[in-house]
């Protein structure tokens, strides 16, 4: 009870919701607190949600410091104790448990999965625990099959059973196993079954035993059971199409993907183990910092749950997450002793921004100039790169992608999420976050060149020329039909409606198909493909997103 008064009790003033616990009030470590508190300025009002955060300078916390409502019901400030989830920064941890358990000696890294998950499917090609921990198993993202079902996260109350129970319905791999990158929660959601199969214990026991308690992250644990009462928890929130705050929560037992319980402070004692090895010695060091390696030999930037690379020139170890409506960041700049947890329980919140726009207060002068952070442009005529715009298709997945033209750069997508790429000359096209398309030939008027794209977790990735598709009233006719999937347990109904497509389910609801090239629709970020026998008839259709490559359906009348 002392702990719950204490927050009562915090200082509420001129309308800011924000509590601290600096080791240096004056300056935050060094740093002015107005210059910290107007970073969160957005995220301060005392009748909102908001965010805490903490930094640390060779493994001490210098500040900690938290803004807006835990709880708007009972109108609770957040605090630097407050629990957060920080969504898939949570991946870490798991991946720390599983390699925790191979130091022991109780599993190998490259061991087979269907050891210990005989019920998982054979694909002709092992999946190694190893590929499980850098996302390169080819397997697909179980919520987001369960979404294609019908039943996204958040609306439904998945367990383990659920995810192991989608992931050994799955026919086929997204990919042969270690050719390509796909970000996968299945992967961690085994990693934390695993352990648990190994040793006996729950996951949260294995983990309280062997890093949270020995680091004293004594308010840390997993979201194995939502039910539970956890003391100085916040409510996640977004806002409601009215304009109010409404509640979105994990109402949802999985974890190890996402579902770690724990606080700002918590996440500084663990990243500081990641340079100490206070837990696990060097080789745990060396392993959680471990690249992973396609089968092209290209080592890509995901390491033991957390990417590896760079941030205005300085060496950058971080990853981001989210969960319903909660949000996270934690990352450490190894060569300057520096770390920075951000977490907010505030949906539009973004802690990666956040955090950075922290580290930069911190890190002044060690960073790079500004204009390294932009790749230097060359002189391009807009015209040509106007020529290049247009639809193309991941020769992978067969997804469609939409290239547009902005003076002498192209932007990848639309919308808040879409990617500018700077002409670095007529044919290569690159952006800061390390993503560069190449194409084969510069514009000359004629038709669109094919181009390759690499990434930092892929490369030489196809994209094909794609020309608009327009179907007549015969071609929509020709889809019209139902579409079932046993690996999604789904059945979808195609239909003639105002003169285009319509995608529904069994309730009668559903969106509408957008054409994007010869049998090929969009539907937010899926594309849904009709596929042909040899006499030209639909037969099947293929579903392909962000993490669900090539997903079949049967036509089945």
């Amino acid at each position: 009870m002392k702990t719950r008064f204490r927050t009562l009790i915090l200082p509420l003033a001129a309308g800011l919701a924000c509590a601290d616990a600096s080791r240096d009030d004056a300056s935050g470590g060094g740093v002015e607190m107005a210059a910290l508190d107007a970073v969160f300025a957005d995220y301060s009002a005392s009748d909102g949600p908001g965010c805490a955060f903490a930094v640390s300078r060779d493994g001490q916390q210098v500040m900690a410091r938290a803004y807006g409502m835990a709880n708007l019901e009972w109108d609770l400030p957040n605090t630097p104790e407050t629990v957060f989830e920080p969504g898939s920064v949570s991946k870490q941890f798991t991946a720390a448990a599983t390699i925790l358990l191979a130091l022991d000696g109780r599993i190998d890294l490259d061991d087979d999965i269907r050891e210990y998950f005989p019920e998982m499917p054979d694909y002709g090609e092992p999946i190694t625990v190893r590929m499980l921990i850098h996302h390169t198993s080819g397997l697909r993202d179980w919520g987001s099959v369960a979404g294609i079902h019908g039943w996204a996260r958040t609306t439904r109350i998945h367990t383990h059973k659920h995810a192991l129970d989608i992931a050994s319905r799955q026919r086929a791999l997204n990919y042969e196993p270690g050719r390509y990158y796909s970000y996968t929660n299945t992967g961690y959601n085994l990693q934390a079954m695993l352990v648990e199969r190994v040793t006996g214990q729950t996951f949260d026991e294995f983990s309280q035993e062997r890093i949270f308690r020995p680091l004293g992250m004594t308010k840390t644990q997993w979201r194995d059971d939502f039910t539970e009462i956890v003391e100085e928890r916040s409510v996640g929130y977004r806002r409601g199409d009215d304009g109010e705050w409404h509640m979105l929560m994990p109402f949802e037992n999985v974890h190890g993907n996402g579902g770690l319980l724990t606080t700002v402070g918590d996440l500084l004692r663990f990243t500081r183990n990641l340079d100490t090895g206070e837990v696990g010695g060097p080789e745990f060091i060396r392993l959680m910092h471990e690249q992973g390696m396609l089968d092209s030999g290209r080592q890509i930037s995901y390491a033991g749950g957390l990417f590896v690379g760079e941030y205005k020139g300085v060496r950058e170890v971080q990853h981001s997450g989210g969960t319903a409506a909660y949000r996270g960041f934690l990352t450490r700049f190894p060569d300057h002793g520096l770390a920075v947890s951000v977490m907010c329980n505030v949906g539009e919140a973004n802690p990666g921004g956040l955090a950075r726009a922290v580290a930069d207060l911190y890190l002044g002068d060690d960073t790079g100039e500004e204009a390294s952070e932009d790749p230097a442009g060359a002189d391009v005529d807009p015209a040509r790169v106007a020529a290049l715009a247009g639809g193309y298709r991941d020769t992978r997945t067969g997804q469609f992608m939409e290239l547009t033209a902005d003076g002498a750069s192209l932007r990848m997508g639309g919308g808040p999420g879409g990617m500018s790429l700077t002409a670095m000359s007529e044919t290569e096209f690159a952006s800061p976050a390390g993503v560069s398309i190449v194409f084969d030939t510069a514009a000359d008027g004629g038709a669109r060149p094919g181009a390759t794209m690499d990434t930092p977790v892929a490369d030489d990735v196809r994209l094909e020329p794609v020309e608009g598709f327009e179907p007549t009233a015969s071609d929509l006719a020709a889809y019209v039909g139902a579409y079932h999937s046993d690996e999604a347990e789904v059945t979808y109904w195609v239909e003639v409606e105002d003169g285009g497509l319509v995608l529904r389910d069994r309730y009668g609801d559903g969106p509408s198909l957008v054409p994007v090239y010869p049998d090929a629709f969009r539907q937010g970020g899926s594309t849904f493909i009709f596929r042909r026998d040899e006499s030209g008839r639909v037969t099947q259709a293929s579903l392909s997103q962000g993490r669900v490559w090539d997903l079949r359906f049967e036509r089945v009348q």
